[in-house]
């Protein structure tokens, strides 16, 4: 193998990690809400979810940025011999979280009245973004130790920070919920109102679950960032750069590279408040009560958006492992390679969300039902409805991080602000003309996503040169998918006409389902055997692959 394949391979790998790390700790919040959902409720998930939605902004502003910027300049520097210089980037970096994690954990604290009352409509959810406020710190300093990690070309410390935090999480998010549901629900009961203050309550235990997961990891990461310190500080004695940068000019540096990357993430995904504050005000104008605007909104946030982003965390995964690989490549002027790691990462992704995207889509309602999800037709037919938005948040996430790697910072941010404009005009468009209510939202969302995909394509075919490959990338994945979601289809239909029991008959399905895509998408020649390497146990599945003559 050359060695540019090879480095294409590592990036695949370490991008598979963290891919799989996230998506183990999608399936692990992915089950802690579970129970949680049904302690506190819709009502109880409109509050945590608006919480979420008003954290995630400062999170965006204060930290997002921080893991991305870091990787980018450690990684430019590593390759090019400066480990003086990337151990500087490092220091200022954790200056610049801790200064900016304080001030939005300060804001986020003494704001939430004002976030939650006038900004979103949900004032009782003033608890649960008042717990959430000191996470934010601590998530700046994470953002910072792992994208050093990512930087130097290893995702395992990411990895498994990751899983530890979503462990404690899910344990003291479904145990404080319960017991601060009681609590709450007392005290409503003094005021008259023990049903919501009971949710509200519940709600702010759920995030007193992300507050002590962030803690724990930060605590792991710390120890492992100390404990290598003596290592690279050796490798440093051995650097004979001879520029030191000064921290004025690494400031300045971070500053350049975070703000466009704030933009771009901030804007892309403050559409979340902006759609919640649009469609609950607009909501309560057309005269609906506003317990029925909170529970459709819980119904969009806890079963929707639980279920969709399993899928869309592994682009995001992907996205942070390609910025320091696209970087190094870029900084050496390596065009080949750049356009090598464009298209394997835009291949991997879609290889997983087109699939994702039609099994949703069919098994919508057993899904629902396996994971406890289920809350009538509404919640199946939002998820029927919103399913094709993985495929265009996958990519649009996937091709922001492509674009940053390759120093291309105001793209994403023109692209995100076009996208914006016209995803505000579609939601009221929605609302006020055709009242689709909630469904406004699932297709504004998914219109959002789209616009995305085709600014980022066009920008990374004008700034890169890369020419989008359509059949292995999009046709071959999309015509396996059709195949095995009308099989799947008719598996879990006949299953259920025998057995009766949804579990084994939806379990049945995904597993089967699986199988076949993978037969499929090898028998049409969708993936060669180079690329299938570069999956997660990879030389396991091109040795079944070859016994069973889908590979020659």
């Amino acid at each position: 193998m050359s060695a540019a394949k090879r480095k294409d391979s590592n990036f695949l790998v370490q991008g598979s990690i963290l891919a799989v790390a996230s998506m183990i700790s999608r399936i692990i919040g992915l089950i802690y809400r579970i129970p949680m959902t049904n302690i506190i409720g819709d009502v109880g998930m409109s509050y945590y979810s608006a919480a979420y939605e008003v954290y995630n902004m400062l999170l965006l502003i204060s930290a997002y940025s921080l893991p991305l910027a870091v990787s980018k300049l450690v990684s430019a520097r590593v390759s090019k011999g400066q480990r003086r210089n990337a151990y500087r980037i490092v220091k200022g970096a954790l200056i610049f979280a801790t200064c900016s994690g304080l001030a939005a954990a300060l804001i986020l604290y003494f704001g939430a009245g004002f976030f939650t009352s006038s900004l979103l409509n949900t004032p009782l959810a003033l608890f649960a973004l008042k717990v959430l406020a000191p996470t934010v710190f601590m998530v700046a300093i994470l953002g910072v130790i792992r994208g050093f990690f990512q930087g130097l070309g290893t995702t395992m410390p990411s990895a498994v920070s990751q899983i530890l935090e979503q462990i404690i999480n899910a344990v003291v998010s479904v145990a404080a919920a319960y017991l601060l549901c009681i609590y709450g629900a007392r005290i409503g009961a003094v005021l008259g109102n023990a049903d919501n203050y009971g949710s509200a309550y519940g709600a702010a235990g759920g995030t007193l679950g992300t507050t002590l997961g962030a803690a724990a990891a930060m605590l792991f990461l710390g120890f492992l960032f100390m404990a290598y310190l003596r290592i690279f500080r050796r490798q440093m004695r051995r650097d004979v750069t001879k520029k030191t940068e000064s921290y004025r000019s690494i400031f300045r540096i971070l500053l350049l590279t975070i703000i466009p990357v704030l933009l771009s993430t901030t804007i892309y995904n403050i559409s979340a408040v902006l759609d919640q504050g649009i469609f609950k005000n607009v909501a309560e104008l057309q005269g609906y009560e506003m317990n029925e605007i909170d529970t459709w909104w819980g119904i969009y946030s806890a079963r929707y958006k639980t279920i969709i982003n399993i899928p869309i965390s592994i682009a995001s995964s992907l996205a942070a492992t390609c910025v320091p690989n696209l970087a190094a490549s870029y900084a050496v002027r390596d065009k080949t390679s750049v356009r090598r790691q464009i298209n394997v990462s835009i291949r991997f992704i879609m290889v997983i969300a087109i699939p994702c995207t039609v099994g949703i889509a069919v098994l919508a309602e057993p899904l629902l039902r396996l994971l406890h999800l289920y809350s009538g037709e509404l919640s199946v037919n939002i998820l029927r409805a919103g399913a094709i938005a993985i495929i265009f948040y996958s990519l649009s996430t996937l091709s922001n991080g492509l674009l940053q790697g390759i120093s291309r910072m105001k793209a994403p941010v023109k692209n995100a602000v076009v996208a914006l404009i016209l995803h505000i005009g579609c939601l009221a468009l929605f609302m006020f003309s055709f009242h689709l209510n909630i469904y406004a939202v699932v297709y504004a969302n998914a219109l959002f996503a789209f616009f995305m995909c085709v600014l980022n394509a066009i920008s990374l075919r004008k700034y890169s040169g890369y020419q989008q490959e359509i059949v292995k990338t999009f046709l071959i994945p999309g015509v396996s998918s059709v195949i095995m979601g009308a099989c799947v289809y008719g598996i879990y239909t006949g299953m259920q006409m025998l057995f009766g029991i949804n579990t084994v008959s939806a379990i049945a399905a995904i597993v089967l389902g699986i199988i076949i895509y993978g037969i499929l998408l090898l028998l049409l020649k969708g993936l060669s055997e180079s690329e299938l390497m570069g999956f997660p146990k990879g030389h396991l599945l091109v040795r079944i692959a070859k016994k069973l003559h889908l590979l020659r």
